[in-house]
């Protein structure tokens, strides 16, 4: 127990121990990554999700029973990552009896099924940011004294990731932990980038596709951001960069043959509850690696990717999309530096980082399948 919690029980009396009061952590406040400084209870007993793939990064601090201070959360992991949710459902069944929540922004979140959760505290992507204060949803759950907490690992992930750790470690009673995190991924960055730095290798231009085959429309990019800057990071030239003024946007086919990436990444997962039978490449845990290179081959028949340098030399890679929204970056940095300077990275193993990772951090074990590539095809 805390001070603040023995103090309180001697204010109270022994008496109330047994009259079922309960006591509240220590109350401290918090600054998420909006900058908003929030009063919370830690250690948070009871906590609503505002995305199902948030699990990500309770798993990595809550490893032993990442589903036990969970009462609710979005209803989006298992259809954005179908492979990753079954994983975690053959070890926790009883996740899938949780309730579940629309989001915010399609304006689906039901306030009123979350305050008869008595969460101590809200976790929301800070994309949600917009809608939620467009809706008043902070100050209504004031109201009935739920605080809400912005973290970020899709919107500017290089930059928020840290600092996102470090809040669901106070909320979760687990700094420590968190912190050992952070410098696990520091680290493992630093294996890329320190080489990098002695090498002073030729940037190769490259064409990140955002959910190749997702739908028929061509072709979703990034911008100087999230998979933006992990090419960067590894030691490429992202061509979206200077396209994309944001995070997110879209590349007209004629720019990618103007362009002529020497590099192309598809980012792909397990849709088939989103686009049953979809075009998409289903890399993730356990997925089949000759599926994943025919239908990464297949998208490159496009008219917007025939003929470019990077098919022609079969420079052309497949990557599980969901490093795109979790604080496992680090492990698509060492990948992507493995492709674009297979040379200088020759030592380096991303999916032996990526085991270490799960052995160290995550309460699943680790099953490859996330990456893809014609290279190792051809």
């Amino acid at each position: 127990m805390t001070m603040f919690g023995r103090v309180a029980l001697a204010a109270v009396g022994f008496c109330a121990l047994f009259s079922g009061l309960a006591f509240a952590g220590e109350k401290v406040t918090i600054k998420d990554v909006t900058g908003r400084d929030v009063e919370v209870s830690v250690p948070v007993e009871h906590v609503i999700l505002g995305e199902g793939r948030q699990i990500y990064f309770v798993a990595a601090l809550d490893t032993d029973a990442p589903f036990s201070r969970v009462v609710g959360w979005r209803d989006d992991f298992k259809k954005a990552d179908l492979d990753g949710y079954n994983e975690y459902l053959a070890k926790f069944p009883e996740m899938d009896k949780l309730p579940t929540f629309g989001g915010m922004k399609d304006g689906t979140f039901d306030i009123e099924q979350a305050v008869a959760l008595k969460p101590d505290v809200i976790i929301m992507n800070i994309d949600a940011k917009t809608a939620t204060e467009e809706a008043g949803y902070i100050e209504k759950l004031g109201k009935v004294g739920i605080p809400l907490v912005y973290v970020d690992f899709r919107e500017k992930p290089m930059e928020n990731t840290e600092a996102s750790m470090r809040v669901i470690g106070t909320l979760l009673g687990k700094q420590e932990r968190a912190e050992e995190f952070i410098q696990f991924r520091a680290e493992q960055i630093a294996r890329v980038t320190d080489v990098l730095a002695k090498a002073d290798a030729k940037k190769p231009l490259v064409f990140m596709e955002r959910a190749g085959g997702y739908s028929d429309d061509c072709c979703m990019s990034f911008g100087n951001e999230n998979f933006g800057k992990m090419v960067e990071l590894a030691g490429g030239a992202n061509m979206a960069k200077d396209i994309i003024p944001g995070t997110f946007g879209t590349v007209n086919p004629e720019q990618i043959i103007a362009s002529n990436p020497d590099q192309i990444i598809v980012t792909g997962a397990n849709w088939e509850l989103y686009v049953p039978g979809g075009n998409w490449v289903g890399v993730g845990p356990g997925a089949d690696p000759k599926e994943s290179v025919r239908k990464l081959a297949n998208l490159m028949q496009r008219p917007a990717f025939t003929g470019v340098k990077a098919v022609k030399d079969n420079n052309v890679h497949a990557i599980w999309h969901q490093f795109y929204n979790n604080p496992y970056q680090f492990v698509a940095v060492q990948q992507i530096a493995k492709w674009l300077h297979p040379e200088l990275f020759k030592d380096l193993d991303p999916d032996a980082t990526f085991k270490e990772l799960h052995e160290r951090f995550l309460p699943v074990d680790y099953k490859r399948g996330y990456f893809a590539s014609l290279a190792v095809a051809g």
